[in-house]
């Protein structure tokens, strides 16, 4: 029975052509294909569809040194790499081929001898299949072009915001300043939170949504309504109805309405 050697647009061929040349360095696409001595021992397994589990270190040996063989003639100095590895191979070899002692064989501890290099090939498979799935995704300048469209934003200045300092501090201003307007008669006076809130909104609204910090607590208020309005003033701050703000570092605190964008009057 003759033996097919190839197939060339469908026709079997048995011999070989006379008159066909294979150049010296033929090989040498083939010996630049493998990554290194893993990816060129994992390909001889996975092409005769081998377990990497089960492993026949005759077959495979022999194959490998067969191609380092051609390997060491033309590069020699990729050839120290493939040369380890083979060395590997035949020290697995001989490990199987020689009986282990009868108390070695009885124990758990007796390990295969290719289990590290199982191990080392089923890492390398894995780290090689990663490596062509990131690959294979989409990737800047190869498989597309980034797209830069100029987008102008209309920035809207912002109002500055009043520090719980400079609050503090205007307050203490008024306190001082109230010390000059003290009243010796007692009275009684029902004093709302509720009802200085809307007498401090109405005075924003007469002064078109915004006023000075200072004109909400303008004498004659007694010391009572002074804090009665300071608290109801936190209130609105509180529930967001009025905003305070401090256009500089320590100046003049101005109380505005919600829907008040300007910090001065108009």
């Amino acid at each position: 029975m003759s033996t097919v050697v190839a197939k060339v647009f469908g026709q079997t061929l048995t011999d070989l052509p006379a008159d066909l040349f294979i150049p010296p360095d033929a090989l040498q696409v083939v010996l630049h294909a493998f990554e290194g001595p893993l990816d060129l021992l994992l390909y001889l397994i996975r092409k005769q569809n081998i377990d990497v589990l089960n492993i026949p270190m005759a077959t495979v040996t022999e194959q490998y040194l067969a191609y380092i063989a051609a390997l060491e003639h033309t590069h020699f100095d990729l050839a120290a790499e493939y040369l380890l590895m083979a060395a590997v191979l035949v020290e697995i070899k001989s490990r199987l081929l020689l009986p282990q002692p009868p108390a070695e064989a009885d124990t758990e501890d007796a390990a295969d001898p290719r289990a590290e290099l199982v191990r080392r090939l089923l890492e390398y498979e894995q780290i090689k299949a990663a490596a062509h799935r990131l690959d294979a995704l989409p990737r800047a300048g190869r498989d597309f072009a980034w797209a830069y469209l100029p987008v102008e934003l209309a920035a809207h200045a912002r109002l500055p915001k009043a520090a719980t300092a400079d609050l503090t501090r205007a307050w203490l201003g008024i306190l001082a300043r109230a010390s000059h307007h003290q009243r010796h008669q007692i009275t009684r006076e029902p004093l709302s939170v509720r009802g200085m809130m809307a007498k401090i909104l109405q005075h924003l609204h007469q002064n078109g949504g915004t006023c000075a910090f200072s004109q909400l607590f303008a004498p004659p208020y007694t010391a009572a309504e002074w804090v009665t309005g300071f608290i109801a003033l936190l209130e609105l701050v509180k529930e967001s109805t009025v905003r305070v703000a401090q256009e500089q570092p320590f100046g003049e605190i101005r109380v505005l309405t919600a829907k008040q964008t300007t910090v001065l009057p108009a």
